[in-house]
């Protein structure tokens, strides 16, 4: 009876040490990456963004990205603004339940619902259209927005994206721990943001692989912000959830009308380009696929230029159909 009771406040010392671990943790990394953007209240939800004025010599159309599982807005901002501030207006959203954007609810948003609030995002900046960019998971927002808010876009770049069902619907453990009921409560709020810490660095490379990880790639992307608990609970139900919403909307593809940019690596260990970008350049009539010789899941960071000298030619595919619109009309 004595070795019970001891076991059971060990117990409890061991998860309140836990516990308050996790939130040094989370202190530790609000201070080092605080809110950089503005925030605009979107149909009920608080969102966090960042708006990149465009130069007097701009000569791109509005961009607005997306990032991935686990990213937040610093993710695309660290691997896109040298290259491209002042050349456009650019906007890096906090994805709902990323990063410093709400929800608007104890529970994770939707993926469609994510769609719906960075459209009225677009809207609320007065943005007439947009070039919208998704990476990985922010890929299938890209998608839906393409094709349930075709007004709001003028073109749509995907990068590495996660679009169509895959070969048994699983994900990595720890999602499916973190979206177990209560487990995934104590998970999160215990041992997530410790042991996410320890092997942090290691995962990141997995994603990278074969590329090499650029040095000041976790002070740009400020990744460890979704070590905090709500943060990780709602990138795993992100994740959770992917399956079942790009099962509903890829059927729906053919109707993206915008002209599109699909760009992979031939080396992507974390979403396969066969599955994913060849079939989503199959899919949309008015696409361009560049697959990246021995590139991984973040040409983002790894291949910026071409990319950059692509979404150059995109523009000026957008501007000569536009013209062509006018002449037309």
């Amino acid at each position: 009876m004595f070795g019970l009771k001891l076991l059971f406040w060990l117990a409890i010392i061991l998860i309140a040490g836990s516990i308050i671990a996790t939130q040094i943790i989370v202190r530790s990394v609000e201070a080092k990456y605080p809110p950089i953007g503005d925030f605009a209240v979107i149909d009920g939800v608080r969102m966090h963004y960042l708006d990149i004025p465009a130069g007097p010599d701009a000569d791109l159309e509005p961009m607005v990205f997306i990032h991935g599982a686990s990213g937040n807005a610093r993710d695309l901002y660290g691997a896109f603004i040298d290259e491209l501030e002042g050349r456009a207006r650019l906007i890096f959203v906090d994805r709902p339940g990323a990063g410093y954007s709400e929800t608007g609810s104890d529970e994770s948003a939707p993926l469609g619902r994510q769609a719906e609030l960075i459209a009225g995002l677009i809207d609320h900046l007065d943005i007439d259209k947009a070039v919208v960019v998704g990476h990985s998971l922010g890929g299938a927002i890209a998608a839906a927005i393409g094709v349930d808010h075709p007004e709001k876009v003028s073109g749509l770049v995907f990068l590495a994206p996660a679009t169509h069902v895959w070969p048994g619907g699983g994900v990595t453990w720890y999602y499916d721990i973190t979206n177990t009921p209560v487990v995934g409560r104590v998970f999160s709020e215990t041992l997530a943001a410790s042991g996410g810490r320890l092997v942090m660095r290691t995962g990141v490379k997995g994603v990278f692989k074969p590329n090499k990880v650029p040095s000041k790639f976790f002070e740009r992307a400020a990744t460890e912000l979704v070590l905090r608990p709500q943060n990780f609970r709602y990138n795993a139900a992100d994740v959770g959830n992917l399956y079942a919403f790009v099962e509903e909307i890829s059927p729906r593809y053919d109707e993206i009308s915008a002209p599109t940019l699909i760009i992979a690596g031939d080396r992507d260990d974390v979403v396969s380009t066969e599955i994913h970008s060849v079939a989503l350049n199959n899919e949309i009539a008015d696409s361009k696929l560049v697959i990246l010789p021995n590139t991984g899941h973040t040409p983002a960071y790894t291949s910026t230029d071409r990319i950059v000298e692509e979404i150059e030619l995109l523009n000026q595919k957008i501007g000569s159909d536009d013209q062509g619109m006018r002449v037309s009309g």
